[in-house]
Formats: structure tokens, sequence, C-alpha cells
């Protein structure tokens, strides 16, 4: 029983030992393009170095030269994020996690319309500003889709992205 306390007890200190910089998070995500141009994000830590993090995007339609794509896309993703300290660089983290995205798409075009479901690895940078309440982030998630995706593509489309929040 003390072992199994001491090992509890270890393992809490050292989660905790690195400290986050900040709680929650809200502001915009401009993703790449497949199924979130722009949309709003909400960061949230669980724990020192564990975070959720969600994203409500949207993709409208694309004028070309005064012809249109007539795509429309809203998507929902979340995921897990695990931050990591990069050297002594106060406020500034590396993650890796995981989540899901469902999306659905409006189009004119019957082959583009309907819902996307899928999953993705991430992985990207954290930073807190010293004495400002804001952060910055980028992330690369490259997404399996096991439901029809954007523009009828089933299997792995590319998303990355880059996040500016105002932390609270």
């Amino acid at each position: 029983m003390k072992r199994t306390f001491l090992l509890l007890a270890t393992l809490f200190l050292v989660t905790f030992a690195f400290g986050q910089d900040y709680k929650n998070s809200i502001g915009v995500r401009f993703g790449g393009g497949y199924y979130d141009l722009v949309g709003a994000s909400f960061k949230t830590f669980i724990s020192a170095p564990a975070a959720l993090e969600f994203n409500l995007g949207l993709k409208p339609s694309v004028s070309y030269g005064g012809y249109s794509d007539g795509v429309t896309n809203v998507s929902i993703s979340g995921a897990y994020q695990h931050h990591f300290q990069i050297a002594n660089i106060e406020g500034f983290k590396w993650f890796v996690g995981g989540g899901a995205i469902v999306a659905n798409t409006f189009s004119d075009y019957e082959d583009f319309k309907g819902i996307s479901v899928g999953i993705f690895p991430t992985g990207g940078v954290d930073y807190k500003l010293k004495n400002a309440p804001f952060a910055f982030s980028a992330d690369a998630r490259p997404t399996a889709h096991f439901v029809k995706s954007y523009g009828g593509i089933n299997g792995f489309l590319f998303n990355g992205g880059l996040t500016a929040r105002y932390v609270f």
C-alpha cells in the first residue's frame, strides 16, 4: 500500500512540476481549407500537461474569377493534447495527441454534399506570451476519413492550422 501511495504521489508531483502557463483560452483558428478555413477555438487544460481543444470551423464557398466552387463546409472537432516544455523557454511547449472531426458539406453538386467523419493525430507548438493574455499555436492534423469527405474523397486529407487565443 505504501509503495502504491509513493508511486501515485511521485506521478502527481512529476505531472504538476512542469506547470501550465494558462487554464483556458478562446480565439480564432485559420485552417488548411478542406473543411475549416476559419473557425472558433477553445482550449482548456485538464491537468498541467494535458489539454482539450475544440474547434468549430467554416469553409465558405470560394469564388475564382466569377466562378464559385459551390461548396460550403461546417465542422466540429475535438482533440486531446499532451504538452512538453521546450528547453528553458517560458511559455513555449510542443504537443502531441489525437482527436476526431465531424463535418457537413453543403453544395450545389450532389457528389460534394454530405457528412464527413474522421480521426486525426495532431502535433504542434503552443506559445503563451509572458506579459500578455494571449497564446498562439501551430498544428498539423493529417485526417483519416471513414465517411465520405469533402469532394467525395475517402481516405486522408491533410489539415494544419494557426491559432490565436485570448487567455483567461
